[in-house]
């Protein structure tokens, strides 16, 4: 049986900026990071005989969870936010050297209709509103077991 799962991360990103420089002001290994230009590297799936090739758009340092199981967003989100909640003056840094944005990205697959709870505390809340982070909140709800059985 598949269970709810949830994943938080942190993107600070950008036209072109030094992604080693950001990590070492930052003192903070990012889960992923990628540059402007690079190719996306996309899954293979058999049914698609010929994909386009995508590039990056921008560059981006990211700090995640990966999915989680978890029935409270609370919990990843104070994962990814308590390592970066001391550094905002350096993100704000980081951003205006080079003109960056910053978002908080929720991502919720619900199975079998068990939804997370989802809270934003004030800490959380001041750290977003501190480094102007736009917040992203995707929900997938997968069908029933039940909605496929006649």
């Amino acid at each position: 049986m598949d269970k709810t799962q949830v994943m938080v991360y942190f993107s600070l990103y950008g036209a072109e900026f030094p992604i080693d420089y950001a990590t070492k002001m930052l003192e903070i290994k990012p889960t992923k990071a990628y540059k402007k230009g690079e190719v996306i590297v996309r899954p293979y799936n058999p049914n698609v005989i010929s994909a386009k090739t995508l590039y990056r758009k921008e560059t981006a340092w990211e700090l995640s969870t990966g999915y989680q199981e978890s029935f409270d967003v609370k919990e990843q989100i104070d994962q990814v936010l308590g390592p970066l909640k001391n550094k905002a003056d350096i993100i704000n840094q980081l951003k205006t050297k080079y003109k960056l944005e910053c978002k908080i990205f929720i991502v919720i697959i619900m199975e079998n209709g068990d939804s997370p709870g989802l809270y934003l505390d004030n800490e959380q809340i001041k750290f977003a509103n501190s480094v102007k982070a736009e917040i992203d909140i995707d929900l997938y709800a997968n069908p029933y077991e039940n909605d496929f059985e006649d």
